[in-house]
């Protein structure tokens, strides 16, 4: 029943089982292990990691494991330590064709043991299969090279902000590695050895380049008022929701900015009232529907402890990220057999790398991204040749 994955790239087909290893050709039966990889996909594989609320190999070890364990895991860190002295590549090499087998085995063996551990003692939670559907789309970008052009930082390198960046972005690792548990709230930060795609300078942008011919950004508009706004049981209005806003729930004369501020200003101040914005966003009916006075429990089932003052907090944005990062999994899988692909997400957006013969599925996408569970949702389009240049789509 239980086997382990030997790499998590596609290109490098590799298990454990029983003692033996396979490549290339799998054997049967292969029903546990501990991580995912992507020669896995359309197996029905039971994943340790994800049962155990994506906790580490450390966190979950048994203590009558422990000692094998620390041994093991020392030796790794030691053949690891090599590859980076040596500058071998992680991501163009295959990690089973770098280590003596004896290692991989007792390796394998240690990591089974602890893998039906946590079977045996951990409950599965109730979003696991979400969970899985997320691993498998981070674990297809995390393996999917960025491309990444820095002459048009080079051009400005008088400029000492562009000089350092360009220096900066040049040494960095090309790909993206989310971190599926970095918040309480569900929502991704990226890896410390991630390209930092979420917190890249705007001014830089332009050195992140599609692989194919277009960037084709998809944004929720205002995602975290909706989700407030559908959870109090308001429809959600089809136009940009702060000027919505801003001619229904404040005077004539108020601005779409202005409306922003101050819907803001009253959202997390208990203290403010505003008969007309609580008529369409009941901050205080969704903050009891879903906050029992310690626990916040979203109608993802996902639990985070709370105070009263980050309660509302904690349950917009959690089910906000939970909601959007369900639309990426619709839409990595409705590119699944085609040259497209989800080249990045970023909180609200995801960020399509796709060539010129399928820009016509581009209005497919934005009808499936629309359609949550919440309702319909607008988005915002936007495309460009490179990630700093994204201009308005009105189809």
């Amino acid at each position: 029943m239980y086997f382990q994955t030997l790499d998590d790239k596609g290109e490098c087909v590799g298990v454990y089982k029983n003692g033996k290893l396979y490549f290339q050709d799998l054997p049967e039966g292969l029903k546990r292990t501990w991580k995912y990889a992507e020669y896995l996909q359309e197996s029905n594989v039971e994943y340790a990691s994800v049962w155990s609320g994506n906790r580490s190999l450390n966190d979950t070890c048994p203590n009558a494991l422990v000692d094998d364990w620390v041994a093991v895991e020392d030796k790794l860190k030691a053949f690891y330590r090599s590859f980076v002295l040596a500058k071998v590549n992680m991501n163009e090499n295959c990690f089973f064709d770098l280590v003596p087998k004896p290692f991989l085995m007792e390796y394998c063996e240690i990591r089974n043991k602890i893998t039906q551990y946590v079977f045996e003692n951990y409950e599965k939670p109730v979003n696991y299969d979400f969970l899985v559907d997320l691993t498998k789309v981070l674990a297809r970008i995390r393996h999917q090279k960025l491309n990444i052009d820095v002459s048009s930082l080079t051009d400005k390198a008088h400029l000492p902000k562009f000089r350092q960046a360009a220096k900066k972005y040049a040494q960095i690792d090309p790909y993206c590695r989310y971190n599926i548990n970095g918040t309480k709230t569900g929502r991704l930060t990226t890896q410390k050895n991630s390209f930092p795609i979420m917190t890249m300078d705007k001014d830089f942008r332009s050195i992140v380049k599609p692989t194919n011919d277009w960037f084709v950004e998809l944004d929720f508009n205002a995602a975290e008022l909706r989700t407030l706004m559908a959870l109090g049981g308001s429809e959600t209005p089809l136009e940009d929701i702060h000027g919505w806003n801003a001619r229904n729930l404040f005077n004539a004369h108020t601005t779409r900015e202005e409306a922003k501020q101050g819907f803001f200003s009253w959202l997390y101040d208990e203290n403010k009232t505003n008969p007309k914005l609580s008529k369409y966003y009941d901050r205080d009916k969704v903050r009891e529907m879903y906050w029992d006075g310690e626990v916040v429990k979203t109608m993802f089932g996902r639990e985070i402890e709370a105070d009263r003052k980050h309660a509302l907090n904690y349950i917009i944005q959690s089910t906000t990220a939970d909601l959007v990062l369900r639309q990426v999994i619709k839409i990595h899988d409705m590119l699944r057999d085609m040259k497209g692909f989800i080249a990045f997400t970023i909180h609200d957006n995801i960020v399509l790398d796709l060539p010129d013969e399928e820009r016509y599925t581009i209005p497919m996408m934005i009808e499936e991204f629309s359609n949550t569970e919440l309702g319909k949702f607008l988005v915002n389009v936007k495309a460009g040749k490179d990630f700093g240049n994204l201009k308005a789509l009105n189809l």
